[in-house]
């Protein structure tokens, strides 16, 4: 799915593909929306990141659901020194395009890469042992409570710092303003939260569910914003979130399809025009754990 919690045509999915729901994220959905998730993420997290990274040797970062690899394309550049990424996916489609287009180091520095077929949801500590960072993105809001804190405790036992992006917090702005967009919205974020075979998911409540998490293992916690801002220059990502974003809401709310087809004529036209311009909220998330835990790598 996207930073936005929709993938094509409103299904389920991530950065990659997590736990038991038999779904694939197209690779193409990924590319398409690299761009918007590299403009969106805050900045600010890295340079703290980077103050309590340890300096010498490679640093060793697992990169959970990690779909084409978008995360260590926008992150290993902004890390410094020699850095060796672990990548995690079930689908060994993504992982093979992940391996092909390898992320690459600042200034040149050596970045090697790991695939590593798995479901990130059943991880144990050894899957994480002698990391120095836990990355992953547009995931936290696709788990459920339990597999969000296994996900914590796992990243607590390996005592390293875990940058989670572009988690949706249920803040959806499309300009200019139809009098269907809150009914929609409303629609959507139910579906977010709905009950899988799982249990039922985060969605907009994840983040915050994150932060209580990581505190009670004693992080501290940074979030800072990473709004997706889709407008003309893209045009086509706003209408394919669109119709996601639509099409899951309608699956909710089954009684919106009266209206949908007329709404979605509209919006997808001045979307395909670049008259639509549409906000997504999401935010990141740092935790760093307490100094103490970097000697026990």
């Amino acid at each position: 799915m996207v930073g936005d919690g929709v993938g094509p045509r409103g299904r389920p999915g991530g950065g990659g593909t997590v736990s038991v729901e038999p779904i694939r994220v197209p690779s193409e959905w990924l590319d398409l929306r690299e761009g918007a998730d590299a403009a969106a993420r805050a900045r600010e997290l890295v340079g703290q990141l980077r103050r309590r990274l340890p300096t010498g040797g490679d640093l060793v970062i697992h990169d959970l659901a990690c779909g084409t690899g978008a995360m260590g394309r926008w992150l290993a550049p902004r890390l410094p020194g020699r850095q060796r990424w672990v990548v995690h996916d079930r689908d060994a489609g993504l992982l093979k395009a992940a391996a092909a287009n390898r992320p690459r180091g600042a200034d040149g520095a050596h970045v090697g890469l790991e695939t590593r077929h798995s479901d990130i949801t059943r991880l144990d500590p050894g899957d994480l042992a002698g990391a120095d960072l836990v990355t992953a993105s547009a995931l936290l809001d696709l788990l459920t409570r339990e597999e969000l804190q296994a996900l914590i405790d796992v990243c607590a036992a390996a005592g390293c710092p875990a940058l989670l992006t572009l988690s949706v917090v249920g803040h959806v702005e499309l300009t200019p303003a139809d009098p269907l967009d809150g009914r929609v919205a409303a629609a959507f974020d139910a579906h977010q939260r709905r009950m899988t075979p799982r249990g039922r998911l985060l969605g907009p409540d994840a983040v915050a569910a994150a932060v209580q998490g990581f505190r009670r293992a004693g992080s501290e916690v940074l979030v800072r914003p990473s709004p997706w801002r889709l407008a003309a220059s893209r045009a086509a990502l706003a209408a394919e979130w669109f119709t996601g974003w639509l099409d899951a809401a309608c699956e909710q709310d089954p009684a919106l399809a009266a209206e949908a087809e007329l709404y979605a004529r509209r919006r997808l036209a001045a979307a395909r025009a670049g008259r639509l311009v549409v906000r997504v909220g999401h935010a990141d998330l740092l935790a760093l754990p307490p100094a103490t835990r970097r000697s026990l790598r």
